[in-house]
């Protein structure tokens, strides 16, 4: 939901795949620029300190939008907890995109590394441990839409659909207002870990161009990116500011032995062959074949603008953006046997003689555009009009693969296939009205109103007939006639807000809201929020909310078949008819959430602001991705497989029947209300800005304790024939999954033209529990690691600056995968060689698993 606070600010103040491509935006992002900004934001705090060119005592305090209807409040003295991070912030964390800046800043926005096959093309993120679904992504104070690239497989990043912030060029952005607070009844029901709110650059004269190259030292992720944002306009209420961006991305590979190669009977050692005419010794890369365990490679193209126009006492505005990014991420590594047929002769032939490896590709395009208008109405309420549309269509092939079934039974097959397309849309109109009263108190009342009807769809799209006949194709085999479709919603809500302080020193704020969903009914959540300052040194604030997320249309309808080399599950889509013979009812249903939160503001010396944040948020009927439900383990049927094996042929699923017979596995996942969680942490983010004779250093101390559990399992449907609905790999993926804790200390020094930022981030331990090929379960651990960012920065003009820089300055990797768990994937008696065995990290390190990232920077602005 959009802010009336920040309509009432603004009136007041009235201030072909491997191609570097687009030629257009080329152009664009050559001829546009940043326009410089006056102040340098500390790191990750609520503070904003002045940049070297001022004095060094001087102290800018944020006008936030952000957690509060009320207008001018200031972000040191907000009731709920709100980081602001500048543009410069931003920059000065080295990231290529805008998600890896604000996980490098904000210690409870946990930032996704790695992400199974497609999944890995939209990395995604989450506040306070919860889901990437639970927090709540604006831009400038608009609603933004979701990404239509939903992640299933499992992992602690599971069943997201958020919007995805790496479609907004970060030359774009002013600055970021992170609310880590339960916000559902102020900006919508589905904000229960908090909002990220992005607020637009509004310059009107001025720019820049940034330029950047980066890669990993160990190889691979060559990162060239350049940006460019320029303004046009009079004033803060007649302007357009521009902004393209490009940025390329190089795949990496951190994967280990392939065991097929490395210890199966195709050791050039060995003597031994089953494939006659083919040689895998011969392949690219031997033994290390298989390539699925890193960076995708993809190609970004980005614009955006921000725009306003006076007419008369009324402001017209409007913002935008478009974005298309082509991607491939690697497959499972195939033996050459996958792609072959016998003619009649007898002479066995194939097509890839020394085996292949498939792409899943990606061709997605996204756009998003809001206009209003925003004005006075009888020199008492401020009111704001607004509409927004976003659509976000990703467009899937698999390529350098095959059909192995047509290849079979025909000797021919296509090598790239066009699969389908998922699409989302979602299309908001908001009316927000507000004005202060003075009713007798210590501050006057405010009171804010608003509307909100929104629309949503998510729509499926079969894939061409060879994509899908039979098996489909290797690796990802198209989406079929019987799961394409478009599925829709309409939401209706109202709020109302009031903020008041009764007594000075005294804030309270009390906010209710009403939703209606044409498929779910109706819900009202409020929040109580409190906050008192005993003296200039020490403030107590404190919130109790409620939320209500309805499921998204995502995880409702989404279906696809996974496929490996020797596995093939079926994502079911909870919705789908075929479901109900599982025993798990007629589809999702909402979730429910209670949040907590208690927290100190304090000043404990000239110039230092501390805040310490406890917090503790229920999540009811949580919906979350199954375990594997086995129809098939290790060759053999197992409990419950005629319920999994019935619901795959009424789901009209094909799977390939040699998984079966080679002692491979075939089951489902399925996303279910099936759980209550509860998380409980502390957020704590000190500032200190120092001046010596020597420069400026300013010092951010900010940390995040967070911890989940799973405090009731509701009891697994019988038809399962007692598997578990939700088996340990599931539930550790929730609870011990992301870090425990997080600790970052920064500094940032300044001095004359030359300026380093230096971090240290500790992150705490994470495990997840995995089962074994031996049907055991193995823990997987990365213990607390420490590491270094460091950028050191030179202007030899006011108008040029130099960067060079490190993430991750020391190169350090997680603790390898468990030996116990990858011995259970090779067994030459039982003629096993599992490709798990290539993952060599595990994938849900926080920090990653591709080392140190160097770079250097160059911007130039006028």
């Amino acid at each position: 939901m959009n802010q009336i606070g920040m309509a009432m600010e603004a009136m007041r103040l009235r201030v072909p795949m491997r191609s570097w491509a687009c030629a257009p935006l080329v152009l664009c992002a050559a001829l546009t620029a940043q326009a410089a900004h006056a102040a340098e934001a500390v790191q990750g705090s609520e503070v904003a300190m002045a940049d070297a060119a001022a004095e060094p005592d001087a102290r800018i305090e944020e006008v936030i939008v952000t957690g509060t209807r009320r207008t001018g409040m200031q972000v040191s003295d907000s009731p709920a907890p709100v980081q602001v991070l500048s543009a410069e912030t931003l920059k000065s964390a080295g990231s290529a995109d805008l998600i890896g800046s604000l996980a490098a800043t904000v210690p409870s926005f946990t930032a996704q590394a790695f992400g199974g096959d497609m999944a890995n093309q939209t990395l995604s993120a989450k506040l306070r441990g919860l889901s990437p679904n639970h927090a709540l992504v604006l831009v400038n104070g608009k609603r933004r839409h979701t990404t239509a690239n939903f992640a299933v497989l499992s992992g602690p990043y599971q069943g997201a659909s958020s919007a995805d912030l790496n479609f907004i060029p970060a030359s774009a952005i002013d600055h970021i207002e992170v609310l880590t607070d339960g916000a559902a009844a102020q900006y919508g029901t589905d904000a229960i870990a908090g909002v990220v709110n992005i607020i637009l650059k509004k310059d009107y004269e001025g720019g820049s161009v940034d330029g950047s190259y980066g890669g990993y030292k160990d190889g691979g992720g060559e990162t060239p990116d350049l940006s460019g944002n320029i303004g046009f306009g009079s004033d803060g209420r007649n302007f357009i500011n521009l902004t393209a961006e490009i940025r390329n991305h190089a795949s990496s590979d951190r994967g280990d032995v392939d065991p097929r190669a490395a210890f199966g009977i195709h050791d050039p050692d060995s003597s031994l062959s089953t494939y006659p005419n083919t040689n895998m010794a011969l392949a690219h890369g031997y033994p290390y074949l298989n390539h699925i365990i890193g960076d995708p490679e993809y190609h970004a193209q980005l614009a955006m603008f921000n725009g306003g126009f006076a007419i008369g006492a009324v402001d017209a505005y409007a913002f935008g953006s478009y974005g298309k990014k082509k991607a491939e991420s690697f497959e499972n590594y195939r033996n050459p046997s996958r792609a072959s047929y016998t003619d009649g002769g007898g002479v066995t032939h194939y097509y890839y003689p020394f085996g292949f490896n498939p792409k899943e590709a990606t061709d997605e395009e996204d756009l998003s555009f809001t206009a209003g208008l925003k004005g006075e109405l009888f020199d008492s309420w401020i009111w704001d009009l607004a509409s927004t549309y976003g659509k976000d269509r990703v467009k899937i092939y698999t390529i350098d693969s095959l059909n192995t079934d047509l290849y079979a039974e025909t000797g021919a097959s296509p090598t790239d296939f066009y699969d389908g397309a998922y699409v989302a849309t979602q299309w908001t109109n908001t009316l927000d009205v507000g004005r202060d009263f003075e009713v007798g108190l210590a501050g006057p009342l405010n009171v804010a109103l608003g509307l909100e009807q929104r629309s949503d769809s998510y729509e499926l799209q079969a894939g061409e007939p060879a994509s899908r006949y039979g098996s489909g194709a290797s690796s990802f085999p198209g989406i079929q006639p019987g799961d394409a479709g478009r599925h829709t919603r309409d939401n209706f809500a109202g709020y109302a807000d009031f903020a008041v302080s009764p007594i000075a020193d005294l804030q309270l704020d009390a906010a209710v809201r009403y939703e209606h969903f044409t498929d779910f009914g109706s819900t009202t959540v409020g929040k109580l929020t409190g906050r008192y300052d005993f003296s200039p040194a020490v403030a107590l604030r404190g919130t109790v909310s409620t939320g209500f997320r309805a499921p998204t249309l995502a995880e409702e309808y989404y279906s696809a078949t996974n496929v490996g080399p020797t596995s093939a599950f079926v994502q079911m889509a909870p919705n789908a008819p075929a479901a109900a013979l599982l025993g798990l009812g007629s589809g999702l249903k909402p979730e429910k959430s209670t949040n907590f939160s208690f927290g100190v503001v304090l000043h404990p010396i000239d110039k230092m602001t501390a805040t310490i944040d406890a917090y503790q948020i229920e999540v009811r009927d949580r919906i979350v991705g199954s375990g594997a439900l086995y129809s098939v383990f290790q060759g053999q049927d197992v409990p419950g497989a005629g319920a999994i094996s019935d619901a795959i042929i009424a789901n009209g699923n094909t799977l390939d029947p040699t998984i079966k017979t080679s002692g491979g596995d075939i089951g489902i996942n399925i996303f279910a209300n099936g759980l209550t969680t509860r998380t409980r942490g502390v957020d704590v983010v000190v500032a200190y800005p120092t001046s010596f004779d020597w420069g400026n250093l300013d010092w951010t101390l900010s940390g995040n304790y967070n911890k989940t559990e799973v405090t009731n399992i509701k009891a697994s449907p019988s038809e399962l024939g007692g598997q578990s609905l939700y088996d340990r790999t599931a539930i550790s993926d929730l609870e011990t999954a992301s870090p425990k804790y997080r600790v970052n200390l920064s500094a940032v020094w300044t001095y004359g033209k030359f300026s380093i930022r230096a971090q240290e981030t500790l992150y705490g331990q994470a495990s997840e529990q995995v089962m074994g090929d031996d049907g055991n379960y193995y823990e997987n651990k990365i213990g607390a690691t420490p590491i270094t960012d460091l950028e050191l920065a030179f202007k030899p003009v006011k108008s040029v600056k130099f960067s060079i820089g490190a993430n991750n300055l020391f190169n350090t990797y997680p603790d390898k995968v468990n030996p116990a768990l990858k011995s259970t994937y090779v067994s030459a008696a039982d003629n096993r060689y599992d490709t798990a065995y290539v993952t060599k990290y595990p994938t849900f390190s926080p920090f990653g698993f591709n080392g140190a990232y160097y770079y250097g920077k160059l911007s130039y602005s006028f």
